[in-house]
């Protein structure tokens, strides 16, 4: 593990991997880096890995108050220790917040992304700005536990699921990580699809699904103006590394 210390003076944590062109793994809601490790070591053979742990998370600090702008200069503190233009893999609202600094203007080569949770219809956006105005409620209040419990069932886990998860080992990190869960949200925006924001993404994008947001997905690739559209058949809103990495490769070595 190393560090860089962010435009704030916020330090962020990372691991490295390989050699070749640089690729920075970006993760999403309740990830500390975690959930990307495993594909390090899969793309390791043709690419420098970066996988970082975003500000809030893991060992990484935070400082208020958050801005999308801030973890955007993140993301330009990461691309400065790379020395050079790099490629962007975020999933789910990881996927969002690679569009919005790509979109912002840094060197990015070329942007994965999978399952980025945009809303396509009113309902849905007006259920994910309500999610948002409680969850805000909640954190402000302390509640962690169940700020977590909502993002599970906005994500549409039933109650089974969510009071199991909470005698399961893993559930205090993710109480730890619940005011993280308002960063996804700000990188979501409304909840829609951000047209204007997709069309100030110059670089070529990958926008890839499993068997969630494929109306969203279809969305964005008519936004972006260099996208290539990719359903991967029988993998969930978490793809399996072993499964997903020759993909991304594939498109960011092209």
């Amino acid at each position: 593990m190393a560090r860089v210390t962010s435009t704030d003076g916020t330090s962020l944590w990372y691991a490295t991997a390989g050699t070749g062109p640089p690729l920075i793994l970006v993760g999403g809601g309740l990830d500390d880096g975690a959930e990307n490790a495993p594909l390090m070591p899969l793309l390791a053979d043709r690419s420098t890995v970066y996988n970082y742990a975003r500000r809030g998370r893991g060992r990484s600090e935070d400082t208020l108050p958050y801005a999308v702008a801030r973890e955007i200069e993140d993301l330009g503190a990461l691309i400065s220790v790379a020395g050079r233009a790099v490629h962007l893999f975020g999933a789910s609202s990881g996927g969002a917040l690679a569009l919005h600094a790509a979109a912002a203007g840094l060197p990015v080569e070329r942007v994965a992304v999978y399952e980025v949770p945009y809303m396509t219809s009113s309902s849905m956006v007006t259920a994910f700005q309500a999610y948002g105005r409680e969850l805000a409620v909640l954190l402000k209040s302390g509640q962690h536990g169940a700020a977590v419990e909502l993002f599970m069932r906005l994500a549409g886990a039933p109650d089974a699921d969510i009071a199991a998860a909470r005698q399961a080992p893993v559930w205090p990190g993710l109480e730890r990580l619940a005011p993280t869960l308002a960063y996804d949200a700000a990188c979501l925006g409304d909840g829609g699809v951000p047209v204007r924001m997709l069309a100030r993404v110059k670089a070529p994008v990958l926008v890839a699904t499993g068997a969630l947001f494929e109306e969203a997905a279809d969305m964005a690739v008519d936004a972006l103006p260099d996208a290539t559209r990719l359903v991967i058949t029988g993998q969930g809103h978490v793809a399996d590394p072993a499964f997903l990495a020759p993909l991304l490769a594939d498109f960011f070595l092209r």
